[in-house]
């Protein structure tokens, strides 16, 4: 029978093949259900990962300092224009909602619309509930920019996304293999690198670290072969 071992022998050495993980349980087979996350769950994953993302981008606009992705480009931006950055962020990603939705289905860009929409939200709620003095950049580049990967992962593991270059490179994950964290570094290097226009050196320089702390989230946990929801 299908899903069951013809012999009891083999029940003691399951075979080895593609249909099984690294870890040894069976891969979904064609045609059978998986377990997929509900929407509540879904719904709780976008709350979660926005939350780390809009408190990621309050705390390193506070210590002056931009990252790499779609954060970097509304921090840059709102060094340039008297807006709140992740006010920006929606903003900047309206092109980015159409090209999600044709490259990685309406429900993905919808539901990143959500993750943007929140994102906004709660960065204005943020520096209203949390007050702060100062703010060391080395600090603030780490920790924010940890918690901008884990919000980022959180948001695509449960198919969504935060736009811009990260729609590109789970795009170019999904149809072409490419590690997400990688091809976002190039993305980020180029964001990064525009900070000299704005930033002086030390900050350019704290603002490297940041983002390559944001890629190390996505190059250990957000690979093809590996977990990236239903």
């Amino acid at each position: 029978m299908p899903g069951r071992f013809a012999d009891p022998k083999d029940a003691m050495h399951p075979p080895t093949d593609s249909r099984f993980s690294p870890t040894g349980s069976a891969a979904p087979h064609a045609g059978q259900d998986c377990m997929r996350h509900s929407l509540a769950e879904d719904c709780y994953a976008i709350v979660i990962g926005s939350s780390m993302i809009a408190f990621a981008v309050v705390l390193l606009k506070q210590a002056g300092l931009v990252t790499g992705g779609m954060a970097g480009v509304a921090l840059l931006a709102s060094y340039l224009l008297p807006l709140p950055a992740t006010t920006l962020f929606i903003v900047i990603n309206i092109p980015f909602f159409f090209l999600a939705a044709c490259v990685m289905g309406r429900a993905f860009a919808l539901k990143t619309l959500l993750a943007n929409a929140a994102i906004m939200v709660l960065g204005i709620a943020v520096p209203w509930g949390i007050v702060t003095d100062r703010v060391q950049p080395v600090f603030a580049a780490l920790l924010g920019g940890w918690m901008a990967g884990l919000g980022i992962l959180s948001l695509a593991r449960h198919g969504a996304g935060v736009g811009g270059s990260g729609i590109v490179a789970l795009a170019l994950m999904k149809t072409r293999g490419w590690n997400a964290g990688r091809t976002q570094m190039i993305g980020d290097a180029v964001i990064v690198s525009a900070s000299l226009v704005t930033l002086d050196w030390r900050a350019f320089l704290v603002s490297i670290l940041s983002a390559l702390a944001i890629n190390s989230i996505l190059m250990v946990n957000h690979r093809p072969g590996r977990y990236v929801g239903h």
